[in-house]
């Protein structure tokens, strides 16, 4: 078995009204120095067997048609070691 994270984040030239709300909060909060935030997705997918090329492929073509929306996200696909 194996695990396959895909990270979907918004394009940074797309505004992120929730990533600002949470920059405005971690002040009141006492959190200094942050300077941006940017509020993305994670996915973990378990997959059965050995992790390969083939299956990679698979697993991007789902990102790009229902885990993400291309047009203002990108994302990143990575194989974590367990």
């Amino acid at each position: 078995m194996a695990r396959v994270v895909v990270d979907v984040m918004l394009k940074p030239e797309i505004l992120d009204p929730q990533g600002k709300a949470v920059h405005g909060a971690l002040p009141r909060l006492g959190f200094e120095g942050v300077i941006d935030v940017r509020q993305g997705k994670r996915f973990e997918l378990e997959l059965d067997g050995e992790v390969t090329e083939e299956r990679l492929a698979e697993v991007r073509r789902a990102a790009e048609t229902l885990l993400s929306n291309p047009v203002i996200e990108d994302y990143t696909v990575r194989v974590e070691q367990q």
